[in-house]
């Protein structure tokens, strides 16, 4: 029997734990692997080659979004499904607009979640109820909902998105520069270029606006005075 080989990326232990439990259960899923960030997830999906990552939105380092973006565009065959607590329009758009395959909210029953891991695996499109029925209902207007969306994501690249994180958790041009592997200089740069883009020039404000797109939790939030 051919296993749906699955990593876990979700920044609390328990869940991971119990996720792990849960699917061990199953003959045909094997969980090759545990992120707890989400560029844990990007390196270990490169790795590990997963059938599926079984991936949070709000994570330290790279968050969610970014990290199915990254994944999904280098590993096409590599499926990403989301489980998390956010279950609002823009995030299941600006997901599945990334690639992702499955958005699924955390109240989701075991063995709807085990169904939808094996239905992603084969390709399949899978949400939960109460996201799908809104998505049918919306579907009339999905360009126009689809442009307001990204007026509002402001149009950053993916590097400008990493370091907007990075820099709403606190994090110094130096240490962003090691844990990006680029330049001081370079980091800077897209520093300015966030700052442009979103007309917000102190990290204060950078910080509040990643609190209010879920980019950080806010535990994550620097001291804003």
């Amino acid at each position: 029997m051919k296993k749906i080989h699955v990593l876990l990326a979700d920044d609390h232990m328990v869940v991971r734990q119990g996720l792990r439990a849960l699917l061990t259960t199953e003959e045909d899923i094997e969980v090759v692997g545990e992120a707890e960030t989400g560029r844990q997830a990007v390196e270990m999906a490169r790795q590990l080659n997963p059938d599926v990552v079984l991936m949070d939105i709000v994570m330290p380092s790279l968050n969610g979004l970014e990290a199915a973006r990254q994944i999904t565009k280098q590993m096409p065959d590599c499926k990403v499904l989301i489980l998390s607590s956010y279950g609002d329009d823009e995030y299941v758009q600006r997901l599945t607009e990334v690639g992702a395959t499955g958005y699924l909210i955390k109240q989701t029953a075991a063995d709807d979640l085990l169904k939808a891991i094996r239905d992603v695996e084969r390709g399949k499109t899978v949400f939960s109820p109460s996201i799908a029925s809104r998505f049918q209902d919306t579907r009339k207007d999905a360009l126009g909902k689809t442009q307001t969306l990204q007026l509002r994501t402001e149009h950053l690249t993916s590097r400008e998105a990493e370091v907007l994180q990075l820099i709403a958790e606190g994090q110094t041009n130096k240490q962003i520069a090691f844990e990006l592997g680029i330049s001081a200089k370079t980091v800077e740069k897209h520093r300015q270029q966030v700052m442009n883009k979103l007309k917000i020039h102190d990290v204060a404000g950078l910080t509040r606006y990643a609190l209010s797109k879920g980019i950080i939790k806010a535990n994550a939030e620097l001291k804003l005075s």
